[in-house]
């Protein structure tokens, strides 16, 4: 009787050194604003009113931060790990990441030999062809 290995978390990133790092930061720079918060509190209290406005950004900022962490780590975790295959081809070009533009065409769209010949379409492509054209002959702005 044969084990089989435990699945891999999908949630097992969060604990890679290149997010330790990041969730470093994330906690440092939380605390950073709180104690900004708390100073401009203190300038506040002895008589600077502009400072009373800052009293109330600063940790509005640490909650955006939070936010933003907590998000990026939702997004992250969503995504499919490198390697795997999705039902629409690869990961990268099911994802439609730069770079890996994928050749199959989209759900439902008809193949090339498909296509019936368009007129107008073949006009408009022939224009879209001239103005190229002319772009390049001007050269980079």
């Amino acid at each position: 009787m044969s084990r089989l290995a435990p699945p891999v978390s999908r949630w097992r990133f969060v604990i890679e050194p290149r997010w330790i790092a990041w969730h470093l930061f994330a906690v440092v720079a939380v605390i950073g604003m709180l104690w900004l918060g708390d100073w401009q509190l203190h300038r506040a209290l002895g008589g600077n009113a502009l400072s009373w406005a800052y009293t109330f950004e600063w940790p509005v900022f640490a909650v955006f931060g939070v936010v933003f962490w907590a998000k990026t780590i939702l997004d992250q975790g969503k995504l499919p790990e490198a390697g795997t295959s999705t039902a629409q081809g690869s990961t990268a070009a099911g994802l439609g990441l730069p770079g890996t533009a994928s050749r199959r065409p989209a759900a439902g769209a008809p193949d090339e030999d498909e296509v019936e010949d368009d007129p107008e379409l073949d006009e408009y492509n022939a224009y879209l062809g001239r103005l190229n054209r002319q772009a390049q002959a001007r050269g980079p702005r």
